[in-house]
């Protein structure tokens, strides 16, 4: 009985040791490219928007929209041309990046201007997919300031060449349980990267400098 109370013992601690040494490796690797102020960023053809959840009437969570709001400023300042949002959009009823989509056509945004990925399940396959299915090289990540430093960790591991823009306009409730889970999704994050890990769906090609179109919904 002791000797499995060490076994445990030891294997929490390698666990939260593990979660320490990945968070610090993680911030350090993309600090150098994450940004606060529009003005730091280098323009860039493409500004990726991660999603997060929307409200059953359909409309975008705090959290969600000063994601879309950040990169709409970004848009009106010339610093990105077109929107890639990555979202969930695996049944029916519930889509993040149609919701996205409507926000940004209100503010006057064509959807000639945005592209749409609908299976952005989460931040890896969001990058995987952006990088194989609409052969992005570079943009600019707009996220809130706990989820950036892997977003873009993962994304560089990918070979996309990334800057970060905080989209923190608010406090949100619960940021701090945002922050506590950010150490085990960095956890799944190295696994995914270092297992090679396929996305949930890969599909055809829709080249980001291509037509938007063949990423919208038939309507």
């Amino acid at each position: 009985m002791r000797k499995f109370l060490n076994i445990t013992v030891f294997a929490i601690l390698g666990l939260v040791l593990l979660v320490i040494i990945l968070q610090f490796h993680i911030n350090k690797s993309s600090r150098d490219v994450i940004f606060e102020n529009a003005s730091e960023l280098q323009p860039a053809y493409v500004g990726i928007v991660l999603g997060a959840s929307v409200r059953p009437d359909k409309s975008l969570s705090p959290i969600l929209q000063d994601r879309v709001d950040k990169a709409h400023e970004l848009y009106e300042k010339e610093i990105i041309k077109k929107f890639l949002l990555s979202g969930d959009h695996g049944q029916v009823d519930y889509d993040e990046v149609n919701a996205m989509r409507r926000y940004l056509n209100d503010k006057g945004v064509p959807d000639s201007d945005i592209f749409m990925d609908h299976a952005g399940f989460d931040t890896y396959d969001s990058m995987f997919r952006a990088r194989e299915v609409f052969q992005v090289e570079k943009a600019i990540v707009i996220t809130q300031k706990f989820h950036l430093p892997r977003a873009i960790y993962v994304g560089r591991k990918m070979g996309l060449e990334l800057q970060g823009y905080i989209a923190d306009n608010r406090e949100y409730p619960g940021n701090s349980h945002f922050t506590r889970r950010e150490w085990l999704a960095n956890i799944k994050a190295w696994i995914e990267l270092n297992i090679e890990k396929s996305p949930t769906y890969s599909g055809d090609a829709i080249p980001i400098t291509g037509d938007s179109s063949l990423s919208h919904d038939k309507r």
